[in-house]
């Protein structure tokens, strides 16, 4: 057997090097790059490693540990989980810091590769700088935390575990159903250990997807159970875009009449104003979808997991006799609430579903009823999203001025607060993976680094961000990233000064407005943060925008700009959208000395009565 004496580090890079994937006929590398923050527990191994390879597998620096693998997770996202990125960071605070990156993933089933630093294996520098030491348990270290939040883990403390270890972690990365983040935990000795390789390791591979086709028996069931329905309605998830089937959707919806509601993973599925595509679904749903899915009797879940904001927290199928067919490329998903379940890749699975189904169409008047519905519907978003002279306009109106300067191919990126709400209602997604919302976790501080991953992955595509200033002071380091990168991105940033989203969820189960706007926060004096010259220091391009009118300019210079733009609006913190939605179970306390807590909790336990508890 013919061997290469490499450290492991080097191993590892080399590795990655060889992975390739296939995308309309083209060989490509799998991993798009690595995310690098340096310090001492993996500049000496990884760091000269990837030095080594920086021609075949470019490395990036970033400014937030976290903010870089919210970038890697956006361009896995983006690539359709066809490429993905890798991260390495130092041990200690490097490594924790993408922790709550590696959540991100987890929830969403994103592949990324997580190569945080370790202790030392041999520990004899132990406690080495910024080394957790637990009082009963020699093996545990700040990695141990990324357990919960991997799908694959392993801590290597010798060299030859990475053979093993790495490729696990590719069948865990490239898996349909498995797909989510792997961590290696490299322990920093290790990382400069010698070893002698077999050349095989490093063979070029090449990944596509697993497509799975269904069982016979579950085709049989499920279709039987679709040709019964009288009121058929599909759930269109994020798994009918990983998958690549938005026009297997879209033919199977024609051919047989049937109309689909998105969930915020699966938004773009269907352009937005095809006569089948009903629009959000769920608690930010459209009136259009949420009144399809009430009177459901059969609703087809395509690559959702059905998570609460789709299912109105499980109250929102309100057809007494409903059935889920769950179809799922991971069987965890498929079963849930008891479902008929089909397991299978998206694409196939429609494809074998539409054949079984044959000449079967829905009822003509459940198909008009869409058709009057999707009307309906437009004619009341249009009165939240049309032009206003507002000096504090709401979201939607926002919304309504970025959507009349964007092109039919701009991704919006978001990520958490009202604006992702607002967007599932009212963004009109023309072209698939036009929507990129990250509300799997709905993290806090992903937009701006989103943007950058989103961008990275398909340079030809204008991105939009869209962020509160909460969010974008919670992390906004990445601004930065952009401009250095050249990878330009056009930042709309609202200001509410606060926790605007959170405010009104406080007031609405019977709270007093308290530590969420800046003016409701124990305070000594208001910050008047200039947030533009803030963009500006960054390197960015950067506006104060005080009306809708002047914000649709700012958006067309922004168009042409040479790198990424900030644009700056305030926002009024108490408006958002009344029309569409449902409601949401937040708990609400069963003892209160305040009135309208009790109010609020007699409400709450009147609307708990809807929910279909294990159905």
């Amino acid at each position: 057997m013919s061997t290469i004496r490499l450290t492991m580090a080097q191993a590892v890079a080399r590795f990655l090097t060889a992975q390739k994937t296939e995308i309309d006929g083209r060989i490509l590398p799998l991993f798009g790059g690595v995310w690098a923050i340096f310090g001492h527990g993996n500049v000496a191994g990884m760091g000269e490693a990837l030095h080594g390879v920086r021609d075949q597998l470019p490395t990036y620096r970033a400014h937030n540990e976290q903010g870089m693998a919210h970038a890697a997770i956006a361009f896995a996202k983006a690539s359709r989980r066809r490429r993905m990125m890798a991260c390495t960071t130092s041990i200690g605070p490097g490594a924790t810091n993408m922790v709550t990156a590696a959540a991100v993933a987890h929830v969403n089933r994103l592949p990324v590769l997580l190569l945080p630093g370790d202790v030392f294996a041999n520990r004899r520098p132990d406690p080495v700088l910024q080394q957790i030491e637990s009082f009963s348990d020699g093996t545990v270290s700040a990695n141990d935390c990324f357990r919960p939040v991997s799908r694959y883990f392993d801590r290597i403390t010798r060299p030859e575990q990475i053979i093993p270890a790495l490729q696990r972690a590719m069948t865990v990365l490239t898996d349909p159903a498995e797909c989510g983040p792997v961590t290696l935990a490299l322990c920093q000795d290790t990382q400069a250990e010698a070893y002698d390789y077999p050349e095989s390791f490093f063979a070029e591979k090449i990944w596509t997807p697993r497509r799975i086709r269904p069982d016979e028996t579950e085709l049989a069931e499920a279709a039987d159970l679709i040709r019964k329905a009288k009121k058929p309605f599909i759930v269109a998830g994020g798994g009918v875009l990983y998958s690549e089937a938005e026009k297997t959707l879209t033919d199977f919806a024609e051919k047989h009449g049937l109309s689909v509601g998105e969930t915020q993973a699966g938004k773009s599925s269907l352009p937005h104003d095809h006569a089948a595509c009903l629009g959000a679904v769920g608690v930010t749903g459209t009136g259009a979808a949420n009144a399809f899915a009430e009177e459901a009797d059969v609703v087809i879940a395509v690559g959702t997991r059905l998570q609460d904001f789709t299912t109105g927290s499980w109250a929102l199928f309100k057809n007494p006799e409903r059935r889920i067919v769950g179809l799922n490329v991971q069987t965890f998903d498929a079963a849930k609430h008891n479902a008929v379940p089909l397991v299978a890749d998206a694409r196939v699975g429609l494809e074998e579903l539409s054949r079984a189904l044959g000449t079967w169409k829905a009822p003509e008047a459940w198909t008009a009823k869409a058709r009057d519905e999707q009307a309906r519907w437009f004619e009341t978003a249009a009165r939240y999203t049309d032009p206003t002279n507002a000096e504090l306009p709401s979201d939607a109106q926002v919304i309504g001025a970025v959507q009349r300067t964007s092109a039919p191919t701009d991704v919006v990126v978001c990520a958490a607060g009202g604006l992702p709400g607002e967007l599932h209602k009212h963004w009109k997604a023309s072209t698939a993976l036009g929507y990129h919302m990250e509300y799997g976790y709905s993290c806090m501080g992903y937009e701006i680094a989103g943007g950058l991953g989103v961008k990275m992955a398909d340079p030809s595509r204008n991105v939009i961000v869209m962020v509160g200033d909460g969010s974008y002071l919670m992390m906004n380091s990445e601004l930065a990233s952009s401009v250095m990168l050249g990878q330009k991105l056009t930042v709309v940033l609202l200001d509410n000064r606060g926790y605007g989203c959170i405010n009104r969820l406080q007031r609405a189960t019977g709270g007093e407005s308290f530590n969420n706007l800046l003016q409701h926060t124990n305070h000594v004096t208001l910050p008047d943060i200039d947030f533009a010259a803030h963009a500006a220091s960054l390197g960015a391009l950067s506006m104060k925008v005080k009306s809708i009118a002047e914000l649709e300019d700012a958006l067309r210079k922004a168009r042409g700009a040479e790198r990424s733009t900030v644009i700056v609006i305030d926002t009024d913190p108490l408006v958002s959208t009344d029309a569409g939605g449902h409601w949401w179970d937040v708990a609400v306390p069963e003892v209160s000395t305040r009135e309208q807590v009790k109010t609020a909790r007699k409400d709450y336990e009147t609307a708990l009565a809807a929910q279909r508890v294990g159905d």
